[in-house]
């Protein structure tokens, strides 16, 4: 439906995405010492990881739309 490149990166987001469930799932249990609002500073660094990831694949499906319509 999206074409072959986008329908990739919509599955890749999509796995992403499951990546960042499960991870919130395990700072839950898995909270800081220092703030325990907070979960520890490695998932943080995961989180942070995976969201960059996100956001990389979502302005690569933008351009290519972009570029579809022109």
């Amino acid at each position: 439906m999206m074409g072959s490149e986008r329908g990739r990166l919509a599955v890749a987001l999509d796995l992403l995405t499951d990546a960042l469930i499960l991870t919130g799932q395990h700072g839950v249990y898995c909270v800081s010492n220092r703030n325990p609002a907070a979960p520890r500073l490695d998932l943080q660094a995961i989180l942070e990881g995976v969201n960059g990831a996100k956001s990389l694949i979502q302005s690569v499906m933008a351009s290519l739309e972009a570029q579809r319509q022109a």
